[in-house]
């Protein structure tokens, strides 16, 4: 009788106990939320543009996959300006090659060329998140959110707007390349590198290993706009919402 009772009270110390395993356990297999950060060019709005209407004297911008009334800090890489602006829409139709549509009181407050309208955009919205549904990702990938030193860029003009800052004429070479993502895994990114060589007639690509667990595919580089913007365009028919595009890597 005595072994019995011994018996039944190791059996509840044993079920408490898994219990209460589980209960931790669930409390560290969380996932991290990813936030959105892109570099790239951003066309300055003009009425010219067959586009919806946007307030040139707000701090509004189209994008494409923030939520509508997100928050974004929006950077001119070339000056370190930035400022707080909202997302007014994201279901405007423009050209993938460019990251947002931006006002032209924004591009005036950061003091942004329309011959070199580089910007970096950042989420901060706590309860907006980028959408990324149609990105197409390896299961077993973890992405490393190490940003890319950014440099001041020069190239032909983008957008048809009034001019804002003087170009120095004496430092006309441009280099970009285009970012696809950062890999967690060596085996990932060369899986990418040949995913986008049998599904695009693209090159230019190369691996680059930024740290022991942080491996780079990068397009380029490239000395002209119109071959960066082909490649660019090529790669949107992969479905990546995130290509970035970096100067002198």
């Amino acid at each position: 009788m005595k072994f019995r009772y011994i018996f039944f009270l190791f059996i509840l110390v044993f079920i408490s106990g898994c219990e209460q395993y589980g209960k931790k356990s669930k409390k560290v297999n969380f996932k991290p939320e990813i936030k959105y950060r892109n570099t790239g060019f951003a066309l300055i709005y003009n009425e010219n543009l067959d586009l919806k209407k946007l307030d040139q004297r707000s701090l509004e911008i189209f994008h494409k996959s923030l939520k509508k009334k997100s928050k974004v800090k929006i950077t001119n890489p070339l000056n370190g300006k930035s400022l707080i602006a909202k997302i007014k829409s994201n279901n405007v139709k423009f050209s993938n090659f460019y990251n947002s549509v931006i006002s032209e009181r924004i591009a005036e407050d950061l003091e942004i060329n329309p011959i070199e309208p580089y910007i970096e955009i950042v989420l901060i919205s706590k309860d907006s998140t980028f959408i990324a549904n149609k990105a197409k990702t390896f299961d077993e990938e973890k992405k490393v959110a190490e940003k890319a030193p950014i440099d001041g860029i020069k190239i032909s003009s983008l957008s048809e707007s009034k001019e804002y800052i003087k170009i120095n004429k004496s430092d006309q070479k441009i280099s970009y390349s285009i970012k696809v993502a950062d890999f967690y895994y060596k085996k990932s990114a060369f899986l990418m590198i040949d995913r986008i060589k049998s599904e695009t007639t693209i090159k230019t690509i190369k691996l680059v290993e930024i740290s022991k667990n942080n491996f780079r595919v990068l397009l380029g580089p490239f000395n002209d706009i119109k071959s960066l913007q082909e490649s660019f365009e090529q790669m949107n028919s992969l479905n990546f919402e995130n290509l970035e595009i970096l100067k002198n890597v």
